[in-house]
This record gives structure tokens, sequence and C-alpha cells, in this order.
């Protein structure tokens, strides 16, 4: 072609050539379009067949399993065709799958934008797309005021809330959606997405199979299909699925690392530090890589992985997740090198860019506490003798993370009558609604809401934590172990509702275990543990209402003192095992030769003997805990065997 002064009708020809060759070859047709673009640049009829193209060689690289390239063509597409909302959408789900979620954020935000054809939603879709939230929020309030089963306003509204936190709400307009609108297959997705943020990993799993029923292929659906597996402890089907979706996408460090954590989970060590060091080849400033690999605890840098963290975090243009993540690892590699002095900066650092994040706030946890006291007497206790449900089945194992609630947890897991789970969401999720909070301003009516209820309903909230729990048991041992450390804040409700379900209480030395929360980074929750002043407050207030609990309900809950069960285990597990009403086992003892999975930071170190070294490590930080000492307060000085 010959440009400007190409005649029309060889202009016209090499058109409909190209529009011809959409259907056959989207390849060829893309070349066509990209010569009559040569000739006529910006030409609307060229520009589409590009578009339509790009997208249509992106659909067909997905299927054959080629991500990266698929990809590729899809931000192709939609350089030329921003408005292309299905191109939106299947890059969303492909980038989900590679692990890059806030990239699949923007692209589905892109998507309802696209996708939007009435007029009123333009604006608020434009509002959310751009992140104007509240502007978002009140159009389409008064939108849906007027048209309250409009689907696509419902969609994009629950899309608003989860964007704000208010899972539940977005739960609830999401399933308000399908009910009008069961073939709703974008806003069927979006419901499967914030049910497994809520944890509701087995709604989850339904909702991703039924969408995989009609697109077997679909990257997007099968990232949240492992996901889920993992979190339900199908950690080989987990493996497996992600394995398929790395044949699809061998580029994608995230997806190496989720594949990692799955792997540590299983105990399969060697293959999981495989997996990390492959994300870190992809991408040597991933941090979280980095630190997944000191996250085992038993791994060890070489003197060339020290010196590359050391690079990434001399870079100016390291991004802050990056950045802590570095800083808590080579805290790690510092502290095993001897140099305490380093390792305490690095960890300090890691923690203040991880504070800095988070909106933890240390008086709620003590007005919580404070509530707690005031309503559980005896009398509150005694006047609901007899309600709740009566099953025995859970040994709920509560704690500071740290304290050695997952020691506690393999050893009573190694006996043939007790299934050990993960830490599991169920009882926080029933607490969550006692709360009555839709939003973080909200006052919470918890636990003052357990007042107002009568037996049947205690009773129904026990069956129902059983129920909602019954998915994590894989075998058909009388018992099973809930080890969410958080759960003592709940021991009350947990008396409540399952009045003959064990409570083990582990506890470590405040110093030893507050420091050592300090030094984890955790995936998600514990916002206490990012300061020492907020960690040695926590543990204050834990100590506070155990005691309390002591007082009111003398015997209900065992305490595990690590330091006891390191010096003279068999005794602290004869202990154990009796207050659980369990005949002792050898097994017990040799808890380490379990190969159960352990999702938890100490994983690798509970495949192992007791390490009694770890007793004492905290002394070698001690002149820089000042601050985690006077937050301790009565904490400390009242500890068994404290300094």
């Amino acid at each position: 072609m010959s440009g400007a002064n190409e005649p029309a009708g060889s202009l016209e020809v090499a058109l409909e050539h190209a529009s011809q060759l959409l259907a056959v070859d989207p390849s060829l047709a893309i070349e066509q379009a990209e010569e009559i673009l040569k000739a006529v640049p910006g030409h609307p009829q060229a520009k589409s067949i590009l578009a339509t193209a790009c997208y249509e060689r992106g659909r067909a690289l997905g299927a054959e399993g080629r991500g990266e390239a698929a990809v590729a063509s899809l931000r192709r597409a939609l350089r030329v065709a921003p408005n292309l909302a299905d191109g939106w959408r299947l890059l969303g789900d492909h980038l989900f799958a590679m692990g890059d979620t806030s990239g699949a954020a923007a692209a589905y935000a892109s998507h309802i934008k696209a996708s939007t054809r009435d007029p009123r939603l333009l604006a608020p879709a434009a509002a959310l797309c751009e992140g104007r939230l509240a502007v978002a929020e009140t159009l389409l309030r008064t939108h849906l005021k007027q048209y309250p089963t409009d689907v696509a306003a419902i969609r994009m509204f629950a899309e608003l809330a989860a964007r704000l936190g208010r899972l539940a709400d977005a739960e609830n307009l999401l399933a308000r959606c399908l009910e009008l609108a069961p073939d709703f297959t974008a806003a069927r997705h979006n419901y499967a997405v914030v049910l497994h943020r809520q944890a509701k990993s087995v709604d989850a799993l339904r909702e991703v199979e039924r969408l995989l029923g009609g697109d077997p292929r679909n990257p997007g659906y099968r990232s949240l299909q492992a996901a889920a597996l993992a979190r339900l402890g199908e950690y080989e089907r987990a493996i497996a699925t992600y394995a398929g979706l790395l044949a699809d996408y061998p580029g994608q460090p995230k997806l190496w690392m989720s594949q990692g954590h799955a792997l540590k989970t299983a105990g399969r060590r060697a293959e999981a530090i495989e997996a990390y060091r492959r994300s870190i080849e992809l991408e040597p400033s991933l941090g979280e890589a980095y630190w997944s690999l000191a996250n085992l605890k038993t791994y060890r840098f070489a003197p060339v992985e020290i010196e590359a963290m050391a690079t990434q975090i001399a870079r100016s243009d390291l991004g802050a997740e990056d950045r802590l993540h570095f800083q808590f690892a080579l805290g790690k590699a510092m502290e095993d090198a001897g140099d305490h002095a380093a390792a305490f900066a690095h960890y300090a650092e890691g923690n203040r860019l991880r504070r800095a994040t988070l909106a933890y706030d240390a008086d709620e946890t003590t007005a919580l506490v404070r509530r707690a006291q005031a309503l559980f007497t005896p009398e509150f206790f005694a006047s609901r003798r007899g309600s709740g449900a009566p099953s025995p089945d859970p040994i709920f194992v509560v704690g500071l993370p740290r304290s050695g609630s997952t020691l506690v947890e393999q050893i009573l897991a190694s006996h043939p009558a007790v299934e050990g789970t993960m830490e599991l969401p169920d009882l926080l999720g029933l607490v969550r609604e006692l709360s009555g909070r839709t939003r973080r301003s909200q006052p919470s009516k918890y636990p003052d809401a357990l007042a107002e209820l009568e037996p049947e309903a205690l009773r129904a909230l026990g069956e129902r934590y059983l129920a909602q729990t019954r998915v994590q048991r894989k075998t058909d041992k009388p018992f099973f172990i809930d080890k969410m450390p958080n759960n003592w804040a709940h021991a009350g409700l947990i008396h409540l509702i399952l009045p003959n379900a064990r409570i083990v209480d582990t506890r470590r030395h405040p110093l030893s275990c507050c420091f050592s929360a300090f030094k984890q980074h955790f995936a998600r929750g514990q916002g206490f543990t990012y300061s020492l002043e907020d960690v040695g407050r926590y543990y204050r207030d834990y100590a506070a209402l155990m005691a309390h609990f002591d007082s009111v309900l003398p015997g209900r809950v065992h305490r595990v003192i690590y330091e006891r069960m390191v010096a003279d285990t068999e005794t602290e597990i004869r202990r154990l095992l009796a207050h659980c009403g369990l005949e002792y086992d050898a097994r017990c003892l040799h808890f380490y030769e379990n190969d159960r999975a352990v999702r938890t930071a100490s994983s690798e170190q509970v495949r192992s003997p007791i390490f009694r070294d770890a007793v004492d490590h905290w002394r070698h930080y001690e002149p820089w805990l000042g601050p985690l000492r006077r937050a301790l307060g009565p904490a400390l000085d009242g500890y068994p065997d404290a300094a």
C-alpha cells in the first residue's frame, strides 16, 4: 500500500480481506490491519479490526495455555480499543491467575466501566474506576433507590463495598444479584472471590467449580480454585492446580510463590525452596519470595543471597511492600550470622514500614477485654449452664502467635484420636456477626450481645460452628483441633456454645513470645505485632482476660507453659492429654515424625525434636526491648519462671 494516495478501491479490498481473516487467522488479520494503518493512520475500521484480532488471538493463546502471550495480545487490543469490555474481563482473569491482584482489580473495574451501556451508570462507573469511591457510592445509592433490581448497578455497588472492606455487604449484594440473574457469570465470579476473602472456602469453591463447569480453562477461576483448595487443606489438589497454571504462565513469579507456599505446607520443603528460588530468578526485586525462604525458619541464606537483598534495599525505586519483606528477611539472615544489632535494625525497619499501613488500635483490644471481664461473671455462666451444643469434638488451642501453639497442636495431632486441621476462621466469623458491625467506625455489640441469647440460640451457634468446620475433618477421629490463637479473646463464647470443648492456652515468656512475634511478618492479620508497644499491650490484655477466666471458670482452661514443655516434655504431654480426656500415647512424644500438613510459621520447626536453645533467644536483643518491657508491665512480673 502506498499511503494517503492509495486508491479507495484498494483500501476497501484490504479491509474486506482483513475482516475475513478475523474468523480464520487472527494473526494474519493483525498483520493486514497494521499495513492498512501504516497507509491510513487512525482509520477507524482498521483499528477495530486490529483490536478484535488481538482480542481473538489473546483468547486463542489462553486456550492453548500460553497465558503470558495472551496477556500481551490483550493489552495490545485494549490500547487500540479501551472500551473493549470483554478484553478487560479476560485480562483481569489472566492477571488474577498470575498473582497480580492489584492489576486484576484495575482490569475488572475497567471491565465494569466499559460494559456499562446505561448512560445513568457511566458516572458511577467512571468514579469507581478512578478511585473516587465516595462519589461512586452516592451515585449508586441514588440510582438503586429508583431501580432496585438493576443487576449491573448492584454488581457495581458490590465492587465498591469490597474495595471499602465491607465484604459482608458485598456478599449480600452479589447474592441478590445472582438471585435476580443466575446466569450473570461476572457477578458469580465476584461472589466467589468475596466468599474466599471471608474464608468461606466451601462456598467459594462451590461457586468457582460451577464457573469452571462452563469455562474449564479460565485462568482466574483456576487460580481461585487453587487458593480455596489450599485453604480447605486439599494441598495435593491445590499443588496440582497450581502446576497446571504454571504450565500456562511459567514466567510468573507470584504464581511460583503461591506454589511454594502450598508445597511448604504439605511438607515438601525442597520443592518449596526450588519454587521460591524460581520466583526470585524471575523477579529479583520480589521481597516476599526472599521472606518466604526466611520464613521456613530452618533455611540459611548464602552470602550471595544476602548481598542480593542488600542491593535491592539500596534502590530508591523499590516498592514499600518489597522493601519491608526484604527487611524481615535480612533480619533473619543477620540473626543467623550472629549480628543481633544489625538484625534488630532490620526487624525494626520492617515493622515500621508495615505498621504504617495498618489501622490497628490497641485501645480496641483493651476495651474488648474490659467488656468481657464485666460480662462474664460466675453468675452469668451459672444461669446458662446446660446451654450450647453438647459435642466434645473441638480442642481449641489459643494464645499468642509464636507461643508454642503449633508445637502443642502437633503433639495433640500425633494422638490417634485427634485430627489436626489448621487455624480455622469460623469462630471469628461468628464473632463478626455478633458484633453487629458493618464498618470499622461502628461500636461493637460483642460480647454484650451474648447476654440477649436464649439457650437454643447458643446451641444453634455451637451446631453451626461444628457444621462449618466439618469440611476440615478428613478422618473419622473423634476430636479435632482449632488452632486459631486469637480465639483466646473468645473463651467465654466457646464455653457458652460448646461447653464440652477443651480449651488449651499456650503461653511463653512475655519477652520471648512478643519479640518472636515482632520478628515475624504475618501473611494477614496480627496487626498488633508490628510495634513493641502494641504487642506488649496485647500480651498484657490477653494475660488479664485469661486470669479472669481462671477465676470465674476454675480449671476450664488448661495452660501449657512453653518453658516447662521444653524442660520436661513427657510430663507436660501427659498433663495436656489428661485435660483433653485422652490416654497417654508415646506417638505424642515423637510428634516430629508426624508428616501432616502445617500452615503456620513454625511448620518446619515442628518437624524436628524440641529445640531447647530457643527458650532464651530473646536475651540477644535485650538492649532494645525497653519499650516492650514497659508495655508488658505486670504481665512480665507475674510470669512463671520470669527473669
